[in-house]
Protein backbone atom coordinates (compact mmCIF):
# COMPACT_ATOMS: atom_id res chain seq x y z
CA UNK A 1 0.00 0.00 0.00
CA UNK A 2 0.78 3.55 -0.61
CA UNK A 3 1.97 5.39 2.58
CA UNK A 4 0.51 9.05 3.41
CA UNK A 5 1.71 12.13 3.76
CA UNK A 6 1.35 14.26 7.18
CA UNK A 7 1.64 17.66 7.40
CA UNK A 8 3.51 18.26 10.72
CA UNK A 9 3.17 21.38 12.92
CA UNK A 10 5.97 22.98 14.35
CA UNK A 11 6.40 25.30 17.50
CA UNK A 12 6.47 28.86 16.70
CA UNK A 13 9.51 29.23 18.92
CA UNK A 14 9.97 28.26 23.16
CA UNK A 15 10.95 24.58 24.21
CA UNK A 16 7.20 24.22 25.92
CA UNK A 17 5.87 22.19 22.87
CA UNK A 18 3.15 20.73 24.84
CA UNK A 19 1.01 23.66 25.38
CA UNK A 20 0.50 24.23 21.35
CA UNK A 21 1.15 20.63 19.95
CA UNK A 22 -1.60 18.36 20.77
CA UNK A 23 0.11 14.91 22.05
CA UNK A 24 -1.41 12.72 19.68
CA UNK A 25 0.19 14.90 17.03
CA UNK A 26 3.83 14.70 18.72
CA UNK A 27 3.05 11.01 19.00
CA UNK A 28 2.63 10.25 15.34
CA UNK A 29 5.25 12.15 14.88
CA UNK A 30 7.55 9.93 17.01
CA UNK A 31 6.91 6.97 14.42
CA UNK A 32 7.79 8.67 11.31
CA UNK A 33 11.41 8.02 10.31
CA UNK A 34 11.15 10.09 6.38
CA UNK A 35 10.84 13.70 6.39
CA UNK A 36 10.40 16.46 3.88
CA UNK A 37 11.82 19.48 5.39
CA UNK A 38 12.36 23.45 4.87
CA UNK A 39 15.81 23.06 6.63
CA UNK A 40 17.21 19.81 8.08
CA UNK A 41 19.21 21.46 11.41
CA UNK A 42 15.63 22.80 12.90
CA UNK A 43 13.44 19.97 12.27
CA UNK A 44 16.24 17.69 13.93
CA UNK A 45 16.59 19.80 16.75
CA UNK A 46 12.44 19.87 17.09
CA UNK A 47 12.39 15.68 16.76
CA UNK A 48 15.17 15.93 19.76
CA UNK A 49 12.86 18.71 21.28
CA UNK A 50 9.95 16.49 21.97
CA UNK A 51 11.70 13.64 22.09
CA UNK A 52 15.43 13.06 23.20
CA UNK A 53 15.72 9.92 22.01
CA UNK A 54 14.79 10.55 18.73
CA UNK A 55 16.68 8.07 16.10
CA UNK A 56 18.01 11.11 13.89
CA UNK A 57 20.35 9.17 12.20
CA UNK A 58 17.90 6.59 11.25
CA UNK A 59 16.04 8.81 9.77
CA UNK A 60 15.60 10.61 6.09
CA UNK A 61 15.53 14.28 5.70
CA UNK A 62 14.51 15.64 2.03
CA UNK A 63 14.96 19.61 1.77
CA UNK A 64 12.68 21.41 0.73
CA UNK A 65 13.31 25.39 0.15
CA UNK A 66 13.48 28.24 -1.94
CA UNK A 67 16.47 27.21 -4.23
CA UNK A 68 15.20 23.40 -4.56
CA UNK A 69 14.32 22.83 -7.92
CA UNK A 70 11.71 20.47 -9.20
CA UNK A 71 13.90 18.42 -10.69
CA UNK A 72 15.99 17.67 -7.49
CA UNK A 73 12.45 16.91 -5.65
CA UNK A 74 10.93 13.85 -7.92
CA UNK A 75 12.61 11.17 -5.99
CA UNK A 76 11.12 12.78 -2.66
CA UNK A 77 7.79 11.28 -2.81
CA UNK A 78 9.72 7.75 -3.68
CA UNK A 79 9.48 6.02 0.04
CA UNK A 80 5.54 6.14 -0.19
CA UNK A 81 5.54 3.86 -3.02
CA UNK A 82 7.51 1.08 -0.63
CA UNK A 83 4.51 1.92 1.94
CA UNK A 84 6.06 4.54 4.10
CA UNK A 85 4.61 7.23 5.89
CA UNK A 86 6.07 11.01 5.05
CA UNK A 87 6.10 14.00 7.55
CA UNK A 88 6.55 17.43 5.57
CA UNK A 89 8.12 19.87 7.99
CA UNK A 90 8.44 23.75 8.14
CA UNK A 91 10.88 25.90 10.09
CA UNK A 92 7.76 26.95 11.96
CA UNK A 93 3.79 26.79 12.37
CA UNK A 94 2.06 25.04 9.79
CA UNK A 95 3.60 23.25 6.46
CA UNK A 96 2.14 24.96 3.43
CA UNK A 97 1.61 28.18 4.53
CA UNK A 98 4.40 30.78 3.68
CA UNK A 99 6.24 27.49 2.98
CA UNK A 100 7.61 25.59 0.18
CA UNK A 101 6.03 22.86 1.41
CA UNK A 102 2.84 23.37 -0.86
CA UNK A 103 5.03 22.28 -3.97
CA UNK A 104 5.37 18.62 -2.66
CA UNK A 105 1.63 18.30 -1.80
CA UNK A 106 0.45 19.39 -4.86
CA UNK A 107 2.66 16.53 -6.26
CA UNK A 108 1.07 14.29 -3.80
CA UNK A 109 -2.73 15.21 -5.42
CA UNK A 110 -1.11 14.58 -8.47
CA UNK A 111 -0.15 11.29 -7.71
CA UNK A 112 -3.60 10.25 -5.41
CA UNK A 113 -1.07 10.21 -2.26
CA UNK A 114 -3.28 10.94 0.67
CA UNK A 115 -2.66 14.31 2.56
CA UNK A 116 -3.28 14.98 6.41
CA UNK A 117 -3.38 17.72 7.85
CA UNK A 118 -2.09 17.56 11.69
CA UNK A 119 -3.25 20.43 14.09
CA UNK A 120 -0.87 22.88 15.36
CA UNK A 121 0.11 26.85 15.30
CA UNK A 122 -0.08 28.72 12.91
CA UNK A 123 1.22 32.34 13.42
CA UNK A 124 -0.81 34.19 10.48
CA UNK A 125 -4.15 32.51 11.68
CA UNK A 126 -3.31 33.02 15.48
CA UNK A 127 -2.59 36.67 14.55
CA UNK A 128 -6.12 37.10 12.36
CA UNK A 129 -8.33 35.48 15.16
CA UNK A 130 -7.11 37.64 17.92
CA UNK A 131 -6.89 41.01 16.26
CA UNK A 132 -10.49 41.45 15.90
CA UNK A 133 -10.41 42.31 12.17
CA UNK A 134 -12.26 41.02 9.69
CA UNK A 135 -11.78 37.10 9.84
CA UNK A 136 -14.53 36.79 7.03
CA UNK A 137 -13.01 38.48 4.11
CA UNK A 138 -8.81 38.22 4.62
CA UNK A 139 -5.32 37.93 2.43
CA UNK A 140 -1.89 37.00 3.02
CA UNK A 141 0.70 39.24 1.20
CA UNK A 142 3.52 36.90 2.75
CA UNK A 143 6.37 38.84 3.08
CA UNK A 144 6.77 43.09 1.61
CA UNK A 145 9.22 44.44 -0.59
CA UNK A 146 12.68 45.50 1.03
CA UNK A 147 13.17 48.72 -1.48
CA UNK A 148 11.92 51.56 0.11
CA UNK A 149 9.94 52.91 -2.70
CA UNK A 150 8.35 49.43 -3.61
CA UNK A 151 7.19 48.72 0.10
CA UNK A 152 5.37 52.42 0.21
CA UNK A 153 3.59 51.59 -2.79
CA UNK A 154 2.66 47.98 -1.52
CA UNK A 155 1.39 49.30 1.81
CA UNK A 156 -0.44 51.84 0.13
CA UNK A 157 -2.57 49.06 -2.21
CA UNK A 158 -3.03 46.78 0.88
CA UNK A 159 -4.33 49.82 2.58
CA UNK A 160 -7.12 50.28 -0.30
CA UNK A 161 -8.00 46.62 -0.08
CA UNK A 162 -8.19 47.15 3.76
CA UNK A 163 -10.67 49.78 3.51
CA UNK A 164 -12.79 47.75 0.85
CA UNK A 165 -13.67 45.61 3.74
CA UNK A 166 -10.29 42.71 3.28
CA UNK A 167 -8.21 42.20 6.24
CA UNK A 168 -4.29 42.07 5.09
CA UNK A 169 -2.40 39.79 6.95
CA UNK A 170 1.45 40.24 5.94
CA UNK A 171 4.93 39.62 8.02
CA UNK A 172 8.51 40.21 8.11
CA UNK A 173 11.83 38.71 9.24
CA UNK A 174 12.70 40.07 12.54
CA UNK A 175 15.80 42.55 11.61
CA UNK A 176 13.16 44.61 9.51
CA UNK A 177 10.12 44.85 11.54
CA UNK A 178 11.30 48.19 12.93
CA UNK A 179 11.30 49.77 9.77
CA UNK A 180 8.50 48.05 8.18
CA UNK A 181 6.44 49.11 11.35
CA UNK A 182 7.74 52.94 10.37
CA UNK A 183 6.46 52.60 6.51
CA UNK A 184 3.45 51.54 7.62
CA UNK A 185 2.91 54.40 10.42
CA UNK A 186 3.93 57.00 7.70
CA UNK A 187 2.09 55.66 4.32
CA UNK A 188 -1.16 54.90 6.16
CA UNK A 189 -3.78 57.53 7.17
CA UNK A 190 -5.00 57.80 10.58
CA UNK A 191 -8.10 55.70 11.00
CA UNK A 192 -6.92 52.97 9.62
CA UNK A 193 -6.64 49.96 11.96
CA UNK A 194 -3.14 48.00 12.73
CA UNK A 195 -2.78 44.69 14.85
CA UNK A 196 0.56 43.71 15.89
CA UNK A 197 0.93 40.14 16.92
CA UNK A 198 3.90 38.97 18.63
CA UNK A 199 6.04 36.30 19.45
CA UNK A 200 2.37 34.10 19.26
CA UNK A 201 2.28 31.56 21.43
CA UNK A 202 5.77 32.59 23.49
CA UNK A 203 5.79 34.31 26.74
CA UNK A 204 6.73 37.38 25.92
CA UNK A 205 3.80 37.52 23.32
CA UNK A 206 1.67 40.66 22.68
CA UNK A 207 -0.84 41.26 20.42
CA UNK A 208 -2.72 44.69 20.00
CA UNK A 209 -5.23 46.45 17.52
CA UNK A 210 -5.40 50.19 17.40
CA UNK A 211 -5.62 52.84 14.64
CA UNK A 212 -2.53 54.48 12.82
CA UNK A 213 -2.43 57.38 15.14
CA UNK A 214 -2.71 55.58 18.35
CA UNK A 215 0.35 53.46 16.81
CA UNK A 216 2.12 56.90 16.21
CA UNK A 217 1.95 57.46 20.06
CA UNK A 218 2.33 54.38 21.35
CA UNK A 219 5.64 52.98 18.85
CA UNK A 220 6.64 49.49 19.87
CA UNK A 221 10.37 48.16 19.53
CA UNK A 222 9.84 44.96 17.19
CA UNK A 223 13.55 44.05 17.22
CA UNK A 224 14.13 40.66 17.28
CA UNK A 225 10.32 39.71 17.43
CA UNK A 226 8.41 37.63 15.93
CA UNK A 227 6.14 39.28 14.21
CA UNK A 228 2.71 39.03 12.07
CA UNK A 229 1.26 42.59 11.00
CA UNK A 230 -2.71 42.80 10.15
CA UNK A 231 -4.17 45.70 8.09
CA UNK A 232 -7.79 47.24 7.81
Amino acid sequence: MTGNIYLIPVTLGGEDFLKVIPEKVIALTKLLRYFIVEDIRSARRFLRLIDRGFPINDSIFFELNEHTGNSDISHYLDPLLKGFDIGIMSEAGLPGIADPGAKIISIAHQKNIRVIPLSGPSSIILALVSSGLNGQNFSFNGYLPVKPIERTARIRDLENRAREGYAQIFMETPYRNQKLFDSIITTCKNDTMLCIAADLTLPSESIRTMNISEWKRNRPSLKDKLVIFVLQ
